[in-house]
């Protein structure tokens, strides 16, 4: 209401990695965000009526109290609810001091759980950790009261003692009894909203109907706090609807108003591409209102929104280091090589749109993530499902590749299919939008890029070889006719880039065009020996490695820098790394969840000269915020991430098991024949829809003669059977 920036509440410290509540929870969430950070304490009262912090009313949810007093469970009325578990109004503070805080929420990494994090009171968080601001939420009053003891007292008592900035309750009943005792205090109270069907217990009325009191609410609160649903509600498939009035309506009656529930790996919606810090933005800066603070797991994340990323400038166009390279243009949003997700990957800022390229049956150039239509079409529900084919030189397991259809069979009769690669976790990328987008030529892809506001284009060549050879097309040959055909004699305003995991296809477009050449390393690997670097320089001016050959990881945690990038760029060689996804499994733990961090400790941290990935607008919008270029200046939560820097806090016989050693790029891994001269073209029929080429032509004789073998088999053991 005043103007200030949004406040942030780290619920229980840094609670999305460490356990609620611990030591290092309170310690890390001052050191990783913003210095004004307000640590949040659950108050728990224990049998002599000390207030400690800790998540959750039952102890076994969040210590590991069931271990060390195995018989000490109990059965108890909480809000009218019979409960079973390990409750603090049984035991003093000395016999819980050999209790230790656990992580309370299992999808969360269990790593830190040995590290014997004692119980700590109201009073430690404030004399160990000496915060900026102290946040006390009070709930099940009428559960201590049954068991003789005062949390009014005690919040009275304790706030003579150390200063409580903010003292929080979602029972009206607690907060109305101790107004009066706070009303010439420093001291905000704030009335916490639970779900809008939750019953408030002093009153029976529901959250939801509660809204309608903020007149009354505010004659004996500061503040009130609701969940992040109460402001942008979502639907029942989890899209956004329109904001509603809550924040305004309290502000015109002179509440604060607090957003909670902000946790950088729980479910959130669509419309925020699985960036977290996306979602903040729509909390703080939307350009119609500002909450007054958000409670968050992740506090890192809250201050890189309100720091960094607040009114910058959108519409700045920069097209310099590192680059935004989109991975079938913006896939995390729209199906893969679609006109919808180019169409978003330059709305959302790509410096370059990528283009896989393909080849139909009849010769035609198309954009494509897979050679396979099984990947990324819904060619198995098409008439052409019977047309399989195994290609042992492609993958192990038979498909219908883009050479079995022709180009006029695939755009009237297939569909795209929305990748979900983290689809075993249940995270799935804008259902809406699965099959929608229409495919695109390699010509309609390069008209299409021809008049944006890019830096250029990125042209992936692959399986070259087996396609002169077993086919009958020059793929090289094709992209560079389409190149010149578009415009692209030579280098234009438009840069062209050609990526290929094949030296042999680099060599040949080195010879014949005057394209920038990247050399993909299809592999993790920990170094590259001087003489593979030297021949990648032959060919190539930029190399395309994986995050890990970066940062190697280990069960979700990063080990070490590596030095391969300075290598490469001390040899002249720009190096961009893939492959970004914002899906926060996809991340290990060093990088909290947090797309934006992952991407500022590879830019920041390591140096690289670009970045390839399913979701430009996260990486783009990386590349505006205010505090980038600061250096030395820049705020802690904008630091890059220390390579094997959570390992060092975890305890020994914690920690995941060693790396396997990555292996070493060398010059053998690099060299490669030359592509061999093009065959004759099969004479396939486009006609036959329903025959598929037969697999015989195109992986040879010895695949017919097993074939055969097969066959007179299955006949023999029909004769045998009459």
């Amino acid at each position: 209401i005043a103007g200030n920036a949004p406040a942030i509440v780290a619920k229980g410290g840094f609670s999305g990695l460490f356990p609620d509540s611990s030591h290092d929870a309170y310690s890390f969430a001052l050191i990783a965000s913003s210095p004004d950070t307000i640590l949040w304490c659950d108050v728990r009262l224990t049998k002599d009526g000390l207030g400690i912090c800790l998540p959750d009313i039952k102890l076994d949810n969040c210590t590991d109290i069931s271990n060390i007093y195995p018989n000490g469970q109990n059965v108890y009325l909480v809000n009218g609810v019979n409960t079973t578990g390990w409750f603090s109004v049984d035991y003093s503070i000395q016999e819980l001091s050999t209790v230790a805080v656990t992580q309370s929420i299992y999808s969360r990494t269990f790593r830190f759980d040995f590290n014997n994090y004692a119980i700590l009171a109201v009073e430690d968080v404030v004399t160990n950790f000496e915060p900026p601001g102290l946040w006390l939420n009070i709930q099940h009053d009428i559960f201590y009261s049954q068991h003789n003891l005062s949390m009014t007292e005690y919040v009275l008592s304790v706030s003579k003692r150390v200063p409580v900035n903010y003292l929080s309750s979602p029972e009206l009943a607690f907060l109305s009894s101790i107004a009066a005792d706070f009303s010439n205090s420093d001291t905000k109270l704030v009335f916490r909203f639970l779900g809008k069907d939750i019953s408030e217990p002093s009153t029976s009325q529901t959250y939801g109907s509660l809204l309608n009191n903020l007149t009354y609410i505010k004659t004996f609160v500061s503040g009130i706090l609701v969940p992040k649903s109460y402001i942008w509600p979502v639907t029942a498939d989890n899209y956004l609807l329109p904001y509603t009035s809550i924040v305004d309506d309290a502000h015109k009656l002179g509440l604060e108003i607090y957003a909670a529930d902000f946790a950088n790996d729980n479910t959130f919606s669509y419309n925020y591409s699985y960036d977290p810090l996306a979602e903040y933005v729509y909390f703080v800066d939307n350009g119609v209102f500002s909450v007054d603070g958000v409670v968050t797991d992740f506090p890192i994340t809250p201050s890189e929104a309100i720091g960094c990323f607040s009114h910058i400038n959108k519409s700045v166009i920069d097209h310099g280091k590192p680059l935004i390279i989109s991975h079938n243009g913006a896939s995390g949003d729209y199906p893969d090589c679609t006109d919808l997700s180019y169409q978003k990957a330059v709305d959302d800022g790509a410096d370059f749109i990528d283009c896989p390229v393909q080849v139909t049956q009849d010769g035609i150039a198309i954009c494509m993530s897979s050679i396979d239509l099984i990947v990324d079409t819904t060619v198995t529900k098409s008439p052409f499902a019977s047309r399989l084919s195994s290609i042992p030189e492609i993958q192990n397991t038979p498909g219908i590749f883009t050479f079995n259809l022709t180009w006029d069979e695939i755009q009237k009769n297939l569909k795209p299919i929305i990748s979900n690669p983290e689809s075993k976790y249940q995270l799935v990328r804008n259902p809406r939008y699965t099959n929608a987008g229409s495919f695109m030529r390699l010509s309609d892809f390069l008209a299409y890029a021809k008049d944006k506001p890019l830096g250029g284009v990125l042209i992936s060549v692959e399986y070259a070889a087996f396609m002169a050879e077993q086919l009958g097309f020059s793929v090289i040959d094709m992209v560079i006719s389409a190149l010149s055909d578009a415009g692209h004699n030579e280098q234009t305003a438009l840069e062209v880039m050609i990526l290929s995991t094949n030296s042999s296809v680099l060599v040949e477009f080195r010879q014949k065009t005057k394209f920038k050449l990247v050399y993909k390393i299809d592999e993790s690997i920990r170094d590259a020996v001087a003489s593979s670097i030297v021949e990648i320089k032959e060919f190539a001016d930029a190399v395309a490695i994986d995050r890990q050959s970066v940062y190697p990881v280990t069960q979700q945690f990063t080990t070490r820098q590596t030095d391969i990038v300075s290598k490469l760029q001390n040899a002249g060689l720009a190096v961009y790394v893939y492959l970004f996804q914002n899906e926060f499994v996809a991340q290990p733990w060093d990088f909290f969840s947090d797309a934006t961090v992952e991407i500022n400790t590879y830019v920041q941290g390591a140096g690289v000269d670009g970045i390839i990935t399913d979701f430009p607008a996260t990486a783009s919008t990386y590349k505006r915020n205010s505090c980038r270029k600061m250096g030395k200046n820049a705020p802690s939560y904008m630091s890059p991430a220390q390579g094997g820097g959570l390992l060092q806090l975890i305890s020994p016989q914690s920690l995941p098991p060693a790396l396997s050693p990555m292996p070493v790029l060398d010059v053998s891994d690099v060299v490669e024949p030359p592509l061999p001269p093009v065959a004759p073209k099969l004479a396939l029929n486009p006609a036959a829809a329903d025959i598929a080429p037969s697999p015989s032509q195109l992986s040879g004789t010895l695949r017919l003669i097993s074939s055969l073998f097969v066959s007179l088999a299955l006949a023999c053991v029909s004769l045998l059977l009459l």
